[in-house]
């Protein structure tokens, strides 16, 4: 039985590539709420960027969706300030009552009048930090599993604020986006597990590249330059 819920949007975000930091790369993180309907294609929202197209935006992190349920418990751990408006974390969508916790890897979505499926989660880096002002905010998103979820893109279409989001199919109802990601960035799973999940179509590619190496055992991988930033910069 699929569960029936759906969410509004309560807000829609896009964002420019900007030189933000001296000495280190330009981002594209900061969104910026957008009004009236936003036209979506294969790779997200027409007006938002990416500024490294190697490990940000793609067909598998189209749009990046964050749940404003989470803001709370950042503020009550004076990592945000108490008011901070949905986008602080570099998300186009905003909602309450999803989370990593009640959504699935490959669930399939009606976004406004696009659908959208979920690929992975999110794996915080550097600019993340820079950008909240807390340099250990990417390790905090990675213990609390408060990362949020990328979208794929199956059809296109548009969605402005005040519009539904939907479940319409879930193929993988024992992953969830929490389980699923948090086994990603830990490495803490049992070989058969990560088999499953090395062999899931839903699954975004190179997640199923990451667990089929787990499967086999490989569980070094040196996540330094993502989490702390380009050694030859800055």
């Amino acid at each position: 039985m699929i569960p029936q819920f759906t969410a509004r949007i309560d807000g829609v975000f896009v964002g420019a590539v900007q030189d933000r930091w001296p000495g280190k790369p330009p981002s594209a993180i900061q969104k910026d709420p957008v009004a009236g309907a936003q036209d979506i294609g294969p790779h997200g929202f027409f007006r938002d960027a990416q500024a490294d197209l190697a490990v940000h935006g793609g067909a598998d992190k189209a749009i990046h969706h964050y749940a404003f349920d989470h803001y709370a418990a950042w503020q009550a751990e004076g990592l945000v300030t108490q008011g901070t408006a949905a986008a602080a974390f570099g998300e186009n969508i905003s909602t309450v009552g999803m989370t990593e916790d009640t959504l699935c890897i490959g669930d399939i979505l009606r976004l406004g009048s696009a659908t959208v499926q979920i690929s992975q989660g999110r794996q915080p880096c550097w600019k993340l930090g820079l950008h909240t002002g807390q340099d250990k905010m990417p390790y905090l998103f990675q213990k609390t599993g408060r990362t949020g979820w990328y979208y794929r893109v199956l059809d296109g279409g548009a969605v402005a604020v005040g519009d539904t989001i939907g479940l319409i199919d879930r193929p993988q109802p024992d992953w969830t986006v929490r389980r699923v990601t948090q086994a990603r960035l830990t490495k803490r799973i049992d070989p058969d597990d990560a088999a499953q999940l090395a062999a899931m179509p839903q699954l975004a590619e190179g997640w199923r590249a990451a667990f089929a190496k787990m499967a086999a055992g490989q569980l070094r991988e040196d996540t330094s330059s993502r989490l702390d930033g380009p050694s030859n910069v800055g």
